[in-house]
């Protein structure tokens, strides 16, 4: 990932493993400061790149004691106090801290996991002054813990079993958190990461959506030269339509978008997609069917890895040869490929190229990122690849996407084929799932749940099941039924539905689409599943 043009108040997180990094970065720009995630063990030279007004160190699963533990570069601190910048150490960041600068941490006698009532120790910078005695419940994950601090640091807050819950050395600006500020389950986190920005380090909160708009455009403008021509796909969701808005406003006409029908698709998207397009976006969009194309390459391929590459090399063949079409067109063969990839692509893909992440592991290969083939020709334009779900949306409002647009579902981009566990090509699943998710979808649609679910769809087992139709036994499909809450997609928890909404949904499949007697929900976070079942 290339450095961004970065202002001057940047948070700059370094990334140890946690699960819950991500959240940190949305709790800050939810303040109106922008924020970003690197490796923990990036270079001090990378780390400068940004000019950081704060960097925070991120908790994660390891031991400060592991032979290969992660830690920031040698230099680090040195950099920090003398230039003034404030560090944040958070679990597993706190320790890192107090290794590092000469204290000690060892093997805690009781873990702290969960909930924990810690107390405030008299006046402290990262607190308020007034804070002394103040008793408040936070969420603990850790199994070591400091027992000596390093010299200058005090301790100004503990948990119930003694343990150091909160660290300052305020000369030299490092603060050190034992619990999570930045989860729901620390209801004073917010107030503490918010006064700790605005009050202790001096942070302003001038992070706006449309200087970002604004400076992505100038970033379009000076990578595509003048006389140039950019492909952009379209997948017919919100996150390459608004990537396409962006550019087409940067660049005018010589964007040039395609829209391919991979045979993958939901019930009806390809008509419904291009009407949208052509009537309420206003954006040159050419329509390629691919469709056999795609299922060809698909046939007899089970494991979801395996599809997402195929899905991936296929899509960039179909730009491939349509920017050849475009060459005869205009004289000259377009150089550029705009994607809608957002930033939990990048971090659940990881590790993404240019970033050295190896503390977290790959959940998916995503198509914009660990799904394409390396030796693609188009060059990558990505304007939303440090944005998150609800920053996307937003972005488009300011750019006058329609708002009913905006509120679409995700779709993934290897479409049905995630969603028919198995070989999408075996018998007639595609066309079932698309009977059954446009049932389940329209159903979710008339009980006015739409805007408030984050994300719905079927998924088609590759399992039968005996049962009871028209008084005669029958042997037929299993599908299964996926509704989940969400802010950011990085976790989700699953939407819980009235028990006459999916009585009457089940009721619905069942007589309506012919080989398939039997409907079950899933009922399963994120973590430990993804929203997708593959």
């Amino acid at each position: 990932m290339e450095t961004p043009t970065m202002k001057p108040d940047t948070v700059l997180i370094l990334d140890y493993g946690s699960q819950y990094t991500h959240l940190i970065t949305r709790r800050i720009r939810s303040l109106n400061v922008f924020s970003l995630v690197i490796s923990g063990t990036s270079s001090l030279k990378s780390i400068t790149s940004y000019n950081p007004r704060v960097v925070i160190l991120s908790g994660g699963p390891h031991s400060v004691h592991a032979r290969d533990a992660p830690s920031f570069p040698d230099g680090f601190i040195e950099w920090a106090e003398s230039n003034g910048v404030p560090v944040l150490g958070i679990c597993y960041g706190l320790q890192l801290i107090v290794q590092k600068l000469g204290g000690v941490v060892v093997e805690g006698e009781s873990k702290e996991y969960g909930k924990m009532e810690i107390e405030v120790k008299g006046k402290s910078e990262i607190f308020g002054s007034e804070s002394g005695g103040e008793k408040q419940m936070v969420w603990m994950s850790h199994g070591d813990e400091a027992v000596k601090l390093p010299e200058g640091f005090e301790i100004v807050a503990q948990s119930a079993q003694g343990a150091v819950a909160a660290l300052e050395n305020r000369k030299k600006k490092i603060y050190g958190l034992q619990y999570h500020p930045e989860v729901t389950h620390s209801p004073k986190g917010m107030e503490t990461l918010r006064h700790f920005l605005f009050d202790v380090c001096g942070v302003s909160a001038d992070w706006k959506m449309e200087d970002l708009m604004e400076e992505e455009i100038k970033v379009i403008n000076q990578t595509v030269a003048s006389d140039e021509h950019v492909i952009c796909a379209l997948s017919g969701g919100v996150d390459s339509t608004v990537a396409a808005t962006l550019v087409h406003k940067a660049i005018g006409d010589r964007l040039h978008c395609v829209f391919v029908d991979n045979g993958l698709l939901r019930y009806k998207e390809q008509e419904r997609v291009m009407d949208t397009f052509e009537k309420d976006l206003h954006l040159p969009v050419t329509c390629v069917d691919a469709s056999e194309r795609f299922l060809s390459e698909l046939k007899g391929v089970v494991d979801p890895e395996a599809k997402r590459k195929i899905i991936g090399k296929e899509f960039i063949n179909i730009f491939d040869q349509f920017a050849q079409e475009l060459e005869k067109k205009h004289g000259k063969k377009p150089a550029f490929l705009v994607q809608g990839t957002l930033y939990p692509d990048v971090i659940e893909s990881c590790p993404p190229p240019g970033t050295d992440r190896t503390h977290s592991h790959t959940i998916k290969s995503h198509h914009n990122v660990g799904g394409l083939p390396k030796d693609m020709k188009l060059k990558l334009i990505e304007p939303l690849k440090l944005l998150f779900k609800d920053e996307v949306r937003e972005l488009g409002r300011i750019l006058n996407v329609p708002v009913g647009f905006l509120k679409r579902h995700p779709f993934p981009g290897p479409g049905l084929a995630v969603r028919v566990l198995g070989d999408v090509t075996q018998g007639n699943a595609l066309e079932v799932l698309r009977q059954v998710d446009e049932i389940f979808i329209q159903s979710i649609r008339d009980a006015g749940l739409y805007d408030t679910i984050w994300q719905a769809f079927a998924v088609f087992l590759p399992v039968r099941s005996v049962g009871v139709q028209g008084d005669k036994r029958t042997h037929s499909h299993v599908v299964a039924l996926r509704a989940v809450t969400s802010q950011d997609g990085m976790t989700a928890d699953w939407f819980n539905f009235e028990h006459k909404f999916l009585d009457d949904v089940s009721r619905k499949i069942c007589n309506s689409v012919q080989g398939v007697n039997r409907v079950v929900l899933d009922i399963t976070s994120k973590p430990p599943s993804t929203i997708e079942w593959e």
